[in-house]
């Protein structure tokens, strides 16, 4: 019998098995998250050059792997369901088949990481020197995608499953790697020629597939995961349209939901190397931010689809309300410190004083941006907890790349430029026009995100209680 079927009936305890599975989840995404902030932090004390080709060229990679990444995450509810069903044996298989998909995705981002030119063409004038640290970069990071999404697979059977603590003790271990090989290649120690960004790259890739040879040792050789007779076989189309009819409406939203921030950072490129090396700070505290909803949002998700699997609707939406709740406490506390820590957390980002000015500026407005952030995401993970994936993609391009990043565009680039100047001045005072503009609509956008999928959300609950 799974832990579901037992599932405790109060809120309270609802929140604290929550609790219990999202604190590894959160742990294991701030430190994935760590090789962003290792990258800024150290290519920002080496050259402003350096911080702005990652800043690029990390929002192309960040697009390319999120989206691709949300598409393997399709895992997540099908093994989860799966697993509160009691069918161990379809847990093992479709993994399986998640390699394989995970490794016909990484084909397909390699062709598109390959061809910056593509998405620089939307950034102006990019310095020659800073284009040609951008495409080195990118083609070391094609080392790192196969590793990067064949582990997300790992990731996506420990969730389900409730073993979250596999890939946190994985991420944990991966940091030190990552900051030491970051040492070696960016500045150039122990011999090696200082490769900056292209440096950080590097050390990706080989971190990558360290992590994932680890992971595969585990689950092969750990008495837990033997109950699901995990093997890769041959490709099974039928599972593998399966995958990709709620994987790629996933991938779909979770690209959408990234590619404001990869849109944004093109286009505030225009500005120059100081607002892109500001906006990357925020954007990178941003990304940081989001790892407690994200986290609370993929433990809930998990539950509740194991609930689902074991019949229990009651249970579930018990479940994705207690995720909410949740979501609103920590997103409170992380705005709280937002706010206190500002001149530290600069501080710890770069040492050029432009750079700064232009993140001081944007920073007044991260922790409303986090709060609407918070509650868009668990929302959208609860919906795809129970396999419903295409409205909630369609309801966040209007939200997020309609009113977000159109109108981000509209105001602070287009035809409608100084349109919000009287907002930017009072609420981000001395802010880039074009930068400051692209925030604040972005804010809005996450804001009607989140009214708009938990109205969705509400409704399915609804309908499948009706049907009950």
């Amino acid at each position: 019998m799974n832990s579901v079927n037992a599932a405790p009936i109060s809120f309270g305890a609802t929140v604290r098995g929550i609790a219990k599975q999202a604190w590894p989840v959160l742990i294991s995404q701030w430190a994935g998250i760590s090789f962003g902030v290792l990258d800024t932090a150290m290519t920002g004390h080496s050259s402003a050059s350096d911080l702005a080709a990652m800043a690029l060229s990390a929002s192309i990679y960040i697009t390319v792997f999120v989206g691709l990444m949300g598409v393997v995450h399709a895992l997540i509810p099908i093994l989860a369901q799966h697993f509160g069903a009691g069918n161990n044996d379809e847990v093992g298989r479709s993994w399986g088949q998640g390699v394989w998909l995970a490794l016909g995705l990484s084909v397909v981002g390699a062709v598109l990481m390959l061809f910056p030119d593509v998405w620089l063409s939307m950034s102006g004038d990019v310095a020659p020197g800073v284009r040609e640290r951008i495409g080195s970069y990118l083609q070391a990071l094609v080392l790192a995608l196969p590793a990067a999404l064949v582990f997300r697979t790992i990731y996506a059977l420990g969730t389900s499953v409730s073993r979250p603590k596999l890939v946190m003790a994985i991420n944990l271990s991966a940091i030190a790697f990552k900051a030491f090989f970051n040492w070696l290649f960016i500045y150039g120690n122990l011999g090696l020629p200082a490769m900056g960004a292209t440096g950080a790259g590097l050390a990706t890739a080989v971190v990558s597939w360290m992590s994932l040879s680890l992971g595969l040792w585990v689950i092969t050789h750990d008495r837990f995961y033997r109950r699901f007779n995990l093997r890769v076989g041959k490709p099974d189309w039928k599972t593998l349209k399966e995958l990709l009819r709620l994987g790629i409406p996933m991938g779909g939203s979770y690209l959408v939901e990234v590619s404001a921030f990869t849109f944004m950072a093109l286009l505030v490129a225009r500005e120059g190397t100081y607002v892109t090396g500001g906006h990357q700070i925020m954007s990178n505290l941003a990304a940081l931010c989001y790892m407690m909803p994200m986290a609370l949002g993929v433990a809930t998700a998990a539950l509740t689809a194991q609930a689902i699997g074991a019949g229990n609707l009651a249970h579930a939406h018990r479940t994705g309300m207690a995720g909410l709740a949740l979501g609103l406490i920590g997103a409170l506390l992380t705005a709280a410190v937002l706010l206190v820590g500002r001149p530290l957390i600069l501080a710890a980002y770069t040492d050029d004083i432009g750079v700064a000015a232009v993140a001081t500026t944007l920073l007044a407005v991260l922790p409303l941006f986090h709060l609407f952030d918070s509650m868009q995401c668990i929302n959208s993970y609860l919906l795809r907890a129970y396999k419903v994936a295409v409205v909630p993609l369609l309801l966040q391009v209007v939200a997020l790349a309609g009113v977000g990043l159109v109108g981000g565009w509209w105001f602070g680039f287009g035809p409608g430029r100084g349109g919000l100047d009287g907002v930017r001045n009072a609420l981000l005072p001395g802010s880039p026009e074009g930068a400051g503009s692209m925030w604040l609509m972005a804010m809005v956008g996450l804001a009607l995100s989140a009214i708009l999928l938990h109205i969705w959300y509400r409704r399915i609950v609804r309908t499948l209680a009706v049907g009950q």
